[in-house]
């Protein structure tokens, strides 16, 4: 076959150290999402949706062939921390935790899945972040030791 042809989507998800709510006001939320996105892109990894809600962030993206996945999140999370320290006093001391989950996701959830990201504040008035990505390690069959994923 004379050339590579590649769509890997993937589901990732990664929360604020501590867990603190820096992500609460609506306007730094939504720039946070659009910044992530425009991040994604450079590494030619484009977004479908990004959303979350206080502490926390869902991405789906189509992975590049070309990167590694956690070359490309290191590369967003560290670019998006930086750039989200200059908005006010409050977010100076804005950190994102050190892990991520990615879950693979096939081209038939990707209609469920931008419904579930889209809805995510809501979604959160009755699960906890913990009980959320507790349950999709537990559907994707992980492996953890929950001591280790809330740092």
């Amino acid at each position: 076959m004379p050339q590579s042809l590649v769509k890997i989507y993937v589901h990732i998800i990664f929360s604020t150290k501590n867990h603190v709510h820096f992500l609460a006001h609506d306007t730094i939320r939504n720039q946070m999402h659009a910044y992530l996105a425009k991040i994604f892109m450079n590494y030619d990894s484009p977004a479908i949706i990004v959303g979350g809600a206080n502490e926390h962030i869902h991405e789906l993206v189509q992975v590049s062939k070309n990167y590694l996945i956690p070359k490309i999140i290191g590369e967003v999370k560290r670019s998006s921390s930086k750039w989200v320290k200059n908005k006010s006093t409050f977010l100076s001391k804005f950190q994102w935790q050190n892990g991520y989950g990615a879950f693979s996701v096939g081209q038939s959830m990707i209609p469920n899945l931008k419904k579930y990201i889209v809805n995510q504040i809501k979604h959160h008035h009755k699960i906890s972040f913990k009980e959320e990505y507790i349950a999709f390690l537990k559907k994707y069959k992980i492996d953890y030791d929950e001591r280790y994923l809330w740092d």
